[in-house]
Order: C-alpha cells, then sequence, then structure tokens
C-alpha cells in the first residue's frame, strides 16, 4: 500500500505520515512552503537529505489529489 511507502528512511517517515502532515497546512498552492510545514513536523529530509527529492513527489502528488 502506497500509505506504508517509507519516504524518509533516517527518520521513519511514510506517504501516510507527510499525508498527515499535509492535513494541518492550510494552504495548499506551494509545494515549498508545504514541504517547510511537513518537514516541521515529520522532521523528514533533516538526516541525510537523500529523500529531499521524494518528500517534495509525494506532497506534490498528494496536493494534485492524486
Amino acid at each position: 500500500m502506497v500509505e506504508n511507502y517509507m519516504v524518509c528512511n533516517c527518520k521513519q517517515v511514510s506517504y501516510a505520515d507527510i499525508a498527515n502532515a499535509l492535513d494541518q497546512h492550510k494552504d495548499l498552492s506551494n509545494v515549498l512552503e508545504a514541504f517547510e510545514d511537513v518537514q516541521k513536523v515529520t522532521h523528514c529530509s533533516t538526516g541525510c537529505g537523500g529523500c529531499h527529492q521524494k518528500v517534495l513527489d509525494v506532497i506534490s502528488q498528494i496536493m494534485m489529489g492524486k
């Protein structure tokens, strides 16, 4: 299931964790602002940073309703 997909291995952040963090974000028009908010909640992409693009891609998918 996509909800269980591990996006950030360092901080153990799944697709569902990112989706839940986005639920707290009011404005879904700016991916970079949403990324900052998701990062504050989940701490994703604060370890090695290798998942940065994957996190942005997941946020974009969620914001586009996929």
